[in-house]
């Protein structure tokens, strides 16, 4: 594990995002982990998911040319990570997110900031059931643009409509990688070696036989 993701794990336990326990989830699923993005609230915590949205983005080498933050969660993501990427990485990027209902004064339109153009790097808090993602995806291609991939805090890797995850099902779907910070595998390997909770561990290893993917 690099040491930004093993940073942004005790990041996401300190906060409370990553819990442990019985949680049910909108599928229905009994999960002995719940990540609630909502969680981070502040601005230092803001700061620092910038810090690790734009690392895993770096480390992807995934080639584009602007960021997309569909609304909510992604506009104040893509405007943290856009600052980031340019204050500690020396790479400006335009970006731009959009409103859920068209403007008609004004400027018009549903989106706000860079127009969408290019190859455009998406940007969200998690991938469910895709539903969003894909909401964005044709966003990107109504405005001519090009998706150049997606960028994620953590990848469940538990299947989605069928064998696929959810997130494997949107990178067969469009052809493209989706960036993650953290998958389960990276949750696995901290419980073992920092948190040492077999119980826990056998718990999440259950759960990933019956609902995970590779």
């Amino acid at each position: 594990m690099k040491q930004h993701q093993q940073q942004f794990l005790d990041f996401a336990i300190e906060h409370d995002v990553l819990k442990f326990g019985e949680f049910t989830l909108k599928s229905g699923r009994k999960s002995p982990y719940f990540f609630n993005f909502g969680l981070f609230q502040t601005g230092s915590s803001l700061s620092k998911l910038g810090d690790y949205y734009a690392q895993a983005i770096v480390d992807s080498d995934v080639e584009f040319d602007m960021l997309f933050g569909p609304a909510y969660k992604g506009i104040p993501l893509v405007s943290v990570i856009a600052a980031t990427l340019y204050e500690k990485h020396g790479r400006d990027y335009p970006y731009a997110y959009n409103r859920k209902e068209v403007k008609d004064h004004g400027e018009g339109g549903n989106i706000v900031g860079a127009p969408l153009q290019g190859k455009v790097l998406i940007i969200d808090d998690l991938i469910s059931a895709g539903t969003a993602i894909r909401e964005a995806a044709d966003i990107v291609h109504e405005n001519n643009a090009q998706l150049a991939g997606i960028a994620i805090s953590i990848d469940r890797q538990e299947k989605g409509q069928g064998e696929l995850s959810a997130v494997q099902e949107v990178e067969k779907q469009y052809g493209i990688s989706v960036i993650h910070i953290i998958a389960l595998t990276d949750v696995i390997q901290h419980i073992e070696t920092v948190v040492n909770d077999t119980e826990l561990l056998e718990r999440i290893s259950l759960y990933r036989e019956k609902y995970g993917v590779g």
